[in-house]
């Protein structure tokens, strides 16, 4: 059974968070979840199942970004969720989808216990400007039956920032095992302190 609307507001603060809320978002059984300003984009021509592919930031400015056809763009929710009890999922909204783009491939089916920030695999049919702060997608929530343990995978649990695949380290678990990502932006701080 699908959460209505207002039964999502009832369990604001219980058994789900969404931080920021804002009553104007909410739908009859869904509510609208928007779009970071950052994207992030593998640089790799084939990308490795078994292997950390490297990755690059793009800044979504105020006056948008036009998304290329055949270009995997990830990008997150600027908001925080957390979900108890439930089954979080997410989907494209009507809107976005006449555009075109879709909001994930494939992976928009959420784990109870999951919080942090949605990491969206957008892809555009043609192409198609964005802009910061949009309402890109909506949550929506499943009622589970019987015996649950709570999501809390050390991959994807407590997601702060946009977050590239990391089946790598089920696939090749004596290998790389740190997030290239986070290598790259510390050793970009790390060069900064050196500078000032």
């Amino acid at each position: 059974m699908i959460l209505s609307g207002d039964e999502i507001q009832s369990r604001i603060g219980s058994d789900i968070v969404i931080d920021p809320f804002d009553t104007s978002k909410l739908n009859p059984n869904s509510y609208n979840l928007s779009l970071h300003n950052e994207l992030m984009v593998y640089e790799e021509v084939v990308l490795d199942m078994r292997q950390a592919n490297r990755v690059r930031r793009m800044t979504i400015p105020e006056d948008g970004l036009v998304l290329s056809p055949n270009q995997l763009y990830l990008g997150r929710t600027a908001e925080f969720t957390e979900t108890h009890r439930l089954v979080p999922m997410i989907e494209g909204r009507s809107s976005i989808g006449r555009l075109g783009l879709f909001v994930h491939v494939t992976a928009g089916f959420g784990d109870v216990g999951f919080k942090g920030y949605w990491t969206l695999e957008m892809f555009a049919v043609q192409p198609v400007r964005i802009y910061p702060g949009v309402s890109i997608c909506q949550i929506f929530f499943h009622e589970i039956r019987g015996d649950v343990q709570e999501y809390s995978s050390a991959k994807y649990q407590n997601a702060q920032d946009i977050q590239p695949s990391l089946l790598y380290q089920e696939l090749n678990p004596n290998g790389q095992t740190e997030d290239p990502q986070l290598k790259l932006d510390f050793a970009r701080r790390k060069k900064r302190k050196r500078v000032t």
